[in-house]
């Protein structure tokens, strides 16, 4: 058998451990997918008639929410990772001989798919309260590519992070940050609503190119050509990031 295929293997084993430690988790399965849809209630029925956007505000609202879906799925992640280094679980993976890739890219892909299905949720939610995009296959391929390229690099940032920290418990507020950014992005209102300050924030920060990249093709047919570059730059500088500083503090670490 190759290196390869050895480490395919290994990585579906770790990424079917991942999974049943998901289903059998309450509260990561809350955080991940139940919780954004709680959020997108509160926000399109409770606050969105107080919000000027064009159109109508639950069109406005769920490419921003589908990007918060993938934030929120990250706290159990670092937690998870970080409890595998901290308990000694990594280690006895390596005396199993298992692929040291496929211990941190099972929890990469089953983070990413895991936030799949919340955006898939959003999705058929907003669809239910009213979501009416325009775009069409090609678009919404985009659209989903897009969400998956952000999952992805984003995960492996994640898993820097939980190897990091020192415990658990810092592990899971190290990504606060990435939870709290849409919020302070045009998610939920326009950039240019805001104030002094936070406006310049929103519209330079990373998740504002992504949500209007998909706000522009799921909506508009179309997206803008500089945020959709931003977008995938800012991504792509995600996952380098992530990916470097995983691989080197997993080999300092484990």
């Amino acid at each position: 058998m190759s290196t390869l295929s050895t480490a395919l293997g290994d990585s579906a084993i770790m990424l079917r451990r991942n999974v049943r430690h998901t289903v059998r988790n309450p509260v990561t399965v809350f955080q991940a997918v139940l919780f954004p849809i709680v959020i997108m209630l509160m926000f399109v029925w409770v606050f969105g008639g107080a919000f000027k956007v064009e159109g109508s505000y639950v069109d406005y609202a769920v490419p921003g929410l589908l990007v918060m879906a993938i934030s929120y799925g990250l706290g159990p992640t670092a937690a998870a990772v970080n409890g595998d280094m901290t308990k000694g679980v990594i280690n006895r993976f390596k005396a199993m001989d298992v692929s040291h890739g496929a211990v941190l890219a099972g929890h990469v892909v089953s983070t990413t798919v895991r936030g799949l299905l919340a955006d898939a949720a959003i999705i058929g939610v907003g669809f239910a309260m009213g979501f009416r995009p325009h775009a069409d296959a090609a678009q919404w391929l985009a659209a989903v590519g897009l969400l998956l390229l952000l999952g992805f690099a984003v995960s492996w940032l994640t898993v820097a992070m939980g190897l990091a920290a020192r415990t658990v418990e810092s592990a899971g507020m190290a990504t606060v940050p990435l939870i709290m950014l849409p919020f302070l992005s045009s998610a939920f209102v326009p950039a240019h609503s805001m104030g002094a300050g936070i406006r310049q924030f929103a519209e330079y920060q990373p998740f504002t190119p992504i949500i209007e990249t998909l706000r522009g093709l799921l909506l508009e047919g179309h997206a803008s050509t500089g945020d959709a570059i931003a977008a995938v730059a800012w991504c792509v500088a995600f996952g380098v990031l992530g990916y470097v500083w995983a691989v080197s503090t997993f080999r300092k670490r484990a």
